[in-house]
Parts: structure tokens; sequence; C-alpha cells
């Protein structure tokens, strides 16, 4: 099973388009070690040729142009971008549903929170009805039904299996405030012939003994890196809110709950990684004292156009 890392940081990626914070600063002047990065999405295949893509960033033309696994290959129009799969309703998740619009009928994957949220609060699927139009498959997670196994068309050496997580709904999704089943899950992905397993969640807002399980029975963990700490964005001048209210699990434990790297020690994964990644979050600098206790843990920090093969 080979993983492409499209992008890998959160919204408005690094170097952010109006900001200009420390990190978002060094980006552009070169004066620290830290990579661009576009905004989060992977793509899945097993053999090379034909993806799944996990989750459409504003950034999937610029990811697409760049990436040539996944540029054209028969024919004067064509993509091996066979299904999209979105983990939430998000905007950096979802609105690059609207750059596939010149393809063919897009095999979208969602969850019933997802599909009411991408018709109402932010209807890109009505738009596209007037474009390549949309194939929708429904994954029954909601309600009581916190966990899926569905199959994606011509992948059947991959299984897929949907699991509700914690984390919170877009702004504009009208259980914002109210947590409902369905509004984010993970990914794992087990390639049958080898066994291979990849779990992937870039938006987890707690790791309870359920989410630890799934961690530990991975090779590989792609998880929630957005933030450092839980107050960082406060303490940068960039907002008012804390990773909690925004859905998110920062590295560093705080006094009422563990981190990031805390769950990621308890896991026997050959490969542990953080994606989208704030631009406020120093673990940006590959020079940094964040970057070299991930790297002590044995954490890595994903990278646009990073090859995972497991």
């Amino acid at each position: 099973m080979k993983v492409l890392v499209l992008g890998s940081g959160a919204g408005g990626g690094c170097p952010q388009w109006n900001c200009n914070c420390a990190l978002c600063a060094s980006a552009r002047n070169g004066s620290r070690k830290i990579r661009p990065r576009t905004q989060s999405s992977i793509a899945v295949s097993p053999d090379g040729e034909r993806w799944v893509l996990l989750n459409a960033s504003p950034d999937i033309g610029q990811q697409l142009r760049t990436q040539p696994l996944l540029h054209p290959q028969k024919g004067l129009r064509d993509t091996p971008i066979k299904a999209v799969v979105l983990m939430d309703a998000q905007i950096d998740h979802a609105t690059g549903l609207l750059s596939l619009r010149e393809g063919p009928p897009i095999e979208l994957y969602v969850t019933p929170c997802v599909f009411e949220d991408l018709t109402t609060g932010l209807p890109v699927l009505k738009v596209l009805e007037h474009y390549c139009g949309v194939h929708l498959h429904l994954l029954p997670v909601a309600g009581d039904q916190r966990l899926a196994e569905f199959p994606v068309e011509g992948f059947e050496g991959l299984r897929f299996r949907a699991i509700a997580i914690p984390g919170k709904a877009p702004p504009y999704s009208p259980h914002r405030h109210q947590p409902t089943v369905g509004d984010n899950i993970a990914l794992e992905i087990t390639e049958l012939a080898t066994g291979k397993r990849l779990f992937y969640a870039p938006g987890l807002g707690e790791v309870g003994p359920s989410e630890q399980a799934w961690m530990r029975d991975a090779d590989c963990v792609l998880v929630d890196g957005t933030f450092w700490t839980e107050d960082e964005m406060v303490r940068a001048g960039l907002g008012s809110k804390f990773a909690a209210d925004m859905g998110h699990l920062p590295q560093c434990a705080t006094a009422t709950r563990p981190g990031m790297m805390d769950a990621l020690d308890q896991t026997g994964a050959k490969r542990k990684l953080l994606i989208h990644i704030n631009n406020s979050n120093p673990i940006l600098d590959d020079d940094g004292a964040e970057r070299a206790e991930l790297a002590r843990r044995g954490i890595e920090v994903a990278h646009d156009g990073m090859e995972i093969t497991l």
C-alpha cells in the first residue's frame, strides 16, 4: 500500500496568506528551516496507479499539479483518482471537491452528518450537480453505529473502515455545539494481501481507550498534529480559542488530559506521523527543540510530497 501526503498543513497552510506570525514570516524569508505546507489531504493506492483521495483541500489543484503519480495517464482527459472519502465537512477538507468539477462524476464517500453539512451550511454538493455531479456513497456511521466497513469499487485489495471519533463539526453545521456521531471519522485501511494497516485521523479531539486500540493495531499512524500546546493560539496572539474549542488534541499534555505525544508513545506502530499542522505550531521548524522532542519519541512530522510505503 502506498500513501502520498499531498498537503500536511492545517487551514490556511504555511505560510498562511495573511499571517505574519514568527513561523509564517520565517517560512517566507528563509531564516528558519520551515517547509511550505498546503492544506491537508492524502491519497492511498494498492498499486501506484489507482488512488483514493482522503479529503479534498482547497489546494488540491496545486497538489495534483506537483505530484506526477496523480497526473493524467490515459487519453486527453483522465485522472488516476477514482474515489474521494471525506473525514468531515470542514472547509479545508471538503471545498477542494469544487476543483475536481472538470472531471468525471465524483465517487464520494461521506457520513450522513457530512452529507447534511455539504448540502446546507456549505452546499458544495448542490453546486457540483451543475458540473460533474456526484455519485454518493453514504457511510453508515450515525446514531449508535460508530464503525462501518465499506468497499470502494476497484480497490478490492483494500479494506476500509470508518470510525467515529471525538471532534467538532464545522461552524456552519447545525450541530456545531452538539457533537453528533459521524461529524468526524478516522479511517483504517488494511491491505488484505499483507495485513498492513494505516490509521488516518487528521482531526482528533481526544484519544480514549477505543481510539488508542485502533492506533495500537496500526502499522502506520497518521494523526492530528494541529497544535503543540492547548493555549497556543492565545499565547501567539492569533486568536481566542483553545485547542479543545476547535476539536484538536495538542501534542503536549495539560493538567486535565494527556497529549498526542502520550497517545503515540502507547502505540507500537513502525511509523508515527503528525499531519494537519497549524502555522502556529513550533514543530514546523525542522531544527527546533520541539521537533527534536518528537524525534526522540520516534514521531515524524508529515510534509507535502512525502511518500510512505507499507
